[in-house]
């Protein structure tokens, strides 16, 4: 699995990761013994476990057993696909049953791969591999098409299935959610006195620091449109969402970029709208969004360069939580 680890650390700059699902402790060493070398191995012992760890690690491959005491390798897998969290997750089912009709059944719940106990060590990893070498090669292809094509990250279709994503996620985890909406300082007077090449290297450059100021792999930064960028930041309660927002402000300060038809500064500044809401299946995430662009207006208003923050007490969150609410 060299050539395959090589790929992964070049272009996702970490390891596979796996989970290992089975009520039998002894099978999962043996599987994690074969594998250890090559992936981050994560172990379930119930297909409750199993489907915890798929919703929070997002692993590229699960290894299922079939016969487990509480929820069956089969109902793991339909929940695994029913939910666009971990829709894309392949299963390979590894078990002791061995008919053809067992077989047809793991295929038609959507795994891609049936194995059967006990294992071939040499067959079992290299389709392991192979189905690695899948997920690895599609994820590539629709990173691809939500990238944005000037700055290299997220487009705005990645942000918004991101922010479902996200939003399921923090309802189900009980965890807040912070949206950074960011706009570009008088980027039009930028580009009118620069021209738009010098614009676009602009544009890069700013999308560069944001993506640098956010520290955690599941915080996101994606190019909302124009000169707007937006970061969304899961489990980040007001307090963090302040700090990031002022760390970006700061970041984009320090590029010293010159700006000589901006209004505020002679270099390129930033505003910032910021939003934290608590998701809940109640509330639509167009709530948050609507809080925090009209944040981001409030800090324009104000004199931008700055970060304005949507509360609860503001008119304009219980107004868009009213509407989320009838909508």
């Amino acid at each position: 699995m060299e050539e395959l680890l090589q790929s992964w650390l070049l272009h996702a700059n970490r390891r596979p990761k796996l989970v290992i699902a089975d009520d039998q402790p002894v099978n999962i060493r043996v599987l994690y013994e074969l594998l250890r070398d090559d992936c981050d191995i994560f172990m379930a012992t119930s297909g409750a476990q199993a489907i915890h760890l798929c919703q929070t690690e997002l692993p590229d491959l699960i290894l299922l057993d079939v016969v487990m005491d509480d929820l069956d390798g089969h109902e793991v897998c339909r929940r695994l696909k029913s939910d666009p969290l971990t829709a894309n997750v392949p299963v390979i089912f590894i078990t002791s049953q061995d008919r053809e009709d067992d077989e047809v059944k793991a295929l038609e719940l959507g795994a891609v791969d049936f194995i059967t106990k006990p294992i071939n060590p040499i067959v079992t990893k290299a389709r392991v591999r192979t189905h690695l070498t899948i997920k690895f090669q599609g994820d590539l292809l629709r990173a691809s098409a939500l990238l944005d094509g000037l700055t290299g990250v997220a487009n705005r279709r990645k942000f918004d299935e991101d922010l479902q994503a996200d939003w399921r996620h923090g309802a189900r985890e009980r965890a807040p959610l912070s949206l950074l909406m960011v706009d570009v300082d008088y980027f039009k007077h930028f580009n009118d006195h620069y021209g738009h090449q010098a614009g676009d290297a602009c544009l890069k450059a700013i999308a560069k620091a944001l993506a640098d100021s956010l520290r955690r792999p599941y915080d996101k930064i994606a190019r909302y449109g124009g000169e707007e960028f937006a970061c969304l930041l899961p489990k980040t309660d007001l307090a963090g969402a302040q700090c990031i927002a002022q760390r970006i402000i700061d970041r984009v300060r320090a590029l010293e970029i010159e700006h000589l038809s901006s209004d505020v500064e002679t270099r390129v500044t930033i505003s910032v709208g910021v939003a934290v809401l608590q998701p809940s299946r109640d509330i639509a995430p167009d709530a948050l969004l609507k809080a925090a662009d009209d944040a981001l207006y409030e800090a324009k208003r104000a004199g931008r360069a700055r970060f304005t923050i949507a509360s609860m007490d503001d008119h304009s969150l219980r107004d868009s939580l009213a509407d989320a609410g009838n909508g």
